[in-house]
């Protein structure tokens, strides 16, 4: 592993409980790794104890297979040779583009420098802005410009800070995919923290969620939204409601009985003794559910939100219980009105009942 963080325990005096509790995550030279979790969870925490700005009490931090942190050791920020890009861009605005590039570029030769700086500003498609100043450019071309001045000096391990928090909702996402192209062009390896889900997923190779200052899951956006490790990264991830449910072996078959009818034929799914009379509450996302009116079951309309090719369906059982659902948005029912669903579901992902 190119970063390798190991039962890290970070504490701040006068605190109950670690701010970082036991997190172990590793990153491969060139991959994007992002942090996301609730306000106060611990990942901008983790992030500047990887930056050496926190102290570690006790685990470790390795780059490159080089100690720089323990119980024992903590090498100055200043000598990890890391790269930040933080939340509000922390540019200059009394320099142009370039010399805000040029900051981190003092110890080479004037051509040398000016080299650099045509590299990563042509890398970040702002070659023709070296003499605008800040104030002439836009929230996405100065985020660009601060991540050239990171990438400049060449760092070892590039961590951004909410980078994107102070953008537009609609500029956020795109900005995400063209920063993952940039860090990819420049053979960059990047721990990022955002609360940004769509973010995240749009620049992660890996995804860790915390929570209370642990790590629940560190995975790509794919596992993380169809195998979630923890009934919180289950909640957390996506649009999803957990309902009762129990697993029963019905000859060669295990079925799974909840209330939108029973599952069958599902690739994956525990054997009935996993749980006490194998009941337990299953994981049903809202793309799980098909909206049908020949369909059997009926549930009716409590809430709709249009997200413009599609609405997302608040529905209620008329046993009471709720489910979601990506609906299309030509069908645009009404509240309280009642429509048929089923559920499609080709791997149970199930938890401990509540």
């Amino acid at each position: 592993m190119f970063l390798d963080i190991s039962h890290l325990v970070v504490h701040y005096a006068g605190r109950s409980r670690p701010a970082v509790n036991g997190v172990s995550l590793g990153l491969l030279a060139g991959e994007i790794g992002v942090l996301i979790g609730p306000s106060g969870c611990g990942k901008t925490t983790l992030l500047r104890a990887v930056a050496g700005l926190e102290k570690a009490l006790s685990g470790s931090i390795s780059l490159a297979q080089v100690p720089v942190s323990s119980g024992a050791l903590h090498v100055p920020a200043e000598e990890r040779r890391i790269g930040m890009v933080f939340q509000d861009y922390a540019l200059f605005p009394h320099l142009d583009v370039a010399r805000n590039v040029a900051f981190g570029l003092a110890h080479l030769q004037s051509t040398d420098r000016q080299q650099r700086i045509s590299e990563v500003l042509d890398m970040v498609g702002l070659g023709n802005a070296q003499r605008r100043y800040p104030h002439e450019l836009s929230g996405g071309q100065q985020q660009r410009v601060a991540l050239a001045r990171a990438l400049a000096p060449r760092p070892r391990l590039l961590l951004l800070d909410e980078p994107f928090s102070n953008l537009d909702v609609d500029l956020r996402e795109r900005l995400a995919h063209e920063v993952r192209g940039i860090l990819k062009l420049a053979g960059a390896t990047a721990l990022m923290v955002t609360h940004d889900q769509l973010e995240a997923f749009a620049i992660g190779d890996r995804i860790g969620v915390m929570h209370d200052g642990q790590l629940h899951q560190w995975d790509d956006a794919y596992e993380l939204y169809h195998r979630p490790a923890t009934r919180f990264v289950a909640d957390f991830i996506g649009h999803g409601v957990f309902t009762r449910a129990q697993i029963i072996q019905q000859g060669d078959n295990v079925v799974v009985h909840t209330a939108l009818g029973d599952l069958s034929d599902v690739l994956e799914c525990p054997l009935p003794g996993a749980y006490p009379d194998g009941v337990c509450d299953v994981l049903l996302r809202a793309d799980d559910i098909v909206h049908d009116d020949a369909a059997p079951v009926k549930a009716q309309i409590v809430r709709k939100a249009f997200r413009g090719s599609e609405f997302l369906y608040t529905l209620k059982l008329r046993t009471g219980e709720t489910v979601m659902a990506h609906v299309p948005s030509h069908h645009d029912h009404a509240l309280g009105e009642w429509i048929g669903i089923r559920a499609e579901v080709d791997h149970v992902v199930t938890f401990q009942r509540e």
